[in-house]
């Protein structure tokens, strides 16, 4: 129920403020709206109030504007059959009114973006200490894609595919979206520039297919309190120890050595730590706890605090979505050249499931959510495919050039052929979404 509840509110807002914008302006260039309503039919409430009828569908999940004129077949005709344009209509302004209507509603989109992406800001974030500095790597994976390929301690990673990436945060984000895709990983060694061919897995992740290459930073998680009495304090470990390594291998997050002591139980570990700048191995062995290994230990990863004021906020969420839109575009020009994976993409089910998720997290998780699909939502209606509203822009463009209107015959032929592409991309993301579950996974042999 969390799940439905939650999907309903994310795409009833989103869809809502997408429509409010196309409403607003139709409004503000004097077009006549004849209806708007929040959810599709059957209509449920609804009320009128001059020209408009306000409504609400019973299904929330959509939205819709519609204004007198808006296609050419509702137009009022005389008695000879010929048409009869009032000055309140769509397609009796010119195509700059026509335009700002167009563009409000994506335009609505990417300012709730903005807007959502600052409230979360301003709650205060955490983030890893690593996740802003340069991808120098501090640590390679046994047996990972960057093993094979030869990447290095010390490596500095400059580029993927010729994207520059300066963090790793952006290195992360960048390898995620090309699994199972060979990538150029341009890495600078002593100084020299050098381009090493990797392939990034998907190996032991979840229902979201996201690329890995098994490269660290420099960094190790620290003990925050070790529990006296317990396995740990009696091998030795005391709060504030910084985990080097365990058995031989490098420690950067917290998470894998939590993995390393349940798959340990009642066996002796050698613990590497860093105490006051000098390093020791310990011989600690945990106990049994059910199935799994427990030491009485806390590890944690070295974090750092934000808290904006309102303005630093709202200027640090300009520079947040417009660094995630140039990854969106980013990632769409991938899906045409090939280097991303259509996997990637995800449909209604999904959405559904991480509204579901946000929302047992609490409000700044499922706003965080919304921003990024808000943000998804009107670059993607900018895109210049007919039936969204960056098609229709583009073909007034065209019309523009061309000092003509299009014939609807080629309008008619151009609406189906976004038709098509919509409906393709549609099925895509659904049987995307239905491969993430795992009983219907399993009725797919092909999988």
């Amino acid at each position: 129920m969390t799940t439905l509840l939650a999907f309903a509110f994310v795409l009833g807002v989103l869809v809502f403020v997408h429509e409010l914008g196309h409403f607003l302006a139709a409004k503000r260039v004097g077009i006549r709206v004849l209806k708007f309503q929040l959810g599709f039919n059957p209509t449920v409430i609804s009320f009128r109030r001059g020209d408009t009828e306000y409504g609400i569908g019973a299904l929330p999940l959509g939205g819709y504007v519609k204004m007198a004129g808006e296609n050419p077949d509702d137009v009022e005709r005389d008695k000879d059959g010929n048409v009869i344009r009032r000055q309140d209509e769509f397609l009796s302004k010119s195509k700059w009114q026509r335009f700002q209507v167009l563009i409000m509603g994506p335009t609505m989109n990417i300012l709730l973006a903005v807007l959502l992406t600052a409230l979360v800001l301003y709650q205060g974030v955490e983030k890893g200490v690593y996740e802003d500095q340069p991808p120098v790597v501090g640590a390679v994976a046994d047996g990972s894609p960057a093993a094979g390929s030869g990447v290095r301690i010390g490596d500095r990673i400059e580029a993927v595919n010729d994207h520059t990436v300066n963090t790793w945060e952006q290195l992360y984000i960048t390898i995620g979206s090309r699994a199972n895709r060979e990538v150029d990983l341009r890495v600078r060694r002593d100084g020299q520039p050098i381009t090493l061919k990797v392939t990034p897995t998907t190996a032991g992740q979840g229902r979201f297919e996201f690329g890995d290459i098994g490269v660290f930073p420099s960094v190790h998680p620290h003990l925050a309190s070790v529990t006296p009495g317990d396995p740990g304090a009696r091998g030795g470990l005391k709060d504030g120890d910084v985990i080097v390594a365990v058995d031989g291998k490098p420690m950067t997050f917290h998470y894998q050595m939590r993995e390393l002591i349940a798959s340990h139980p009642e066996k002796p570990m050698q613990i590497t730590v860093d105490r006051g700048g000098v390093q020791e191995t310990l011989t600690v062995t945990p106990d049994r706890k059910g199935t799994v290994g427990w030491l009485g230990v806390r590890p944690v990863d070295d974090t750092i605090s934000v808290k904006p004021g309102a303005v630093q906020a709202v200027t640090m969420s300009v520079e947040r979505n417009i660094e995630s839109a140039g990854m969106i575009f980013g990632a769409l020009w991938g899906l045409v050249t090939r280097e991303v994976s259509p996997k990637q993409l995800m449909g209604p089910v999904a959405i559904a499931q991480l509204s579901g998720e946000s929302a047992q997290l609490g409000w700044v998780a499922l706003f965080g959510l919304m921003a990024s699909i808000s943000l998804n939502l009107g670059l993607l209606n900018l895109m210049p495919i007919p039936v969204l509203d960056g098609g229709h822009i583009f073909m007034m463009a065209l019309e523009g050039i061309a000092r003509r209107d299009f014939s609807m015959r080629v309008k008619e032929k151009v609406l189906l052929a976004g038709f098509v592409l919509i409906l393709m991309l549609m099925v895509t993301v659904i049987y995307n979404d239905l491969t993430r579950i795992a009983w219907i996974e399993r009725l797919m042999p092909w999988r």
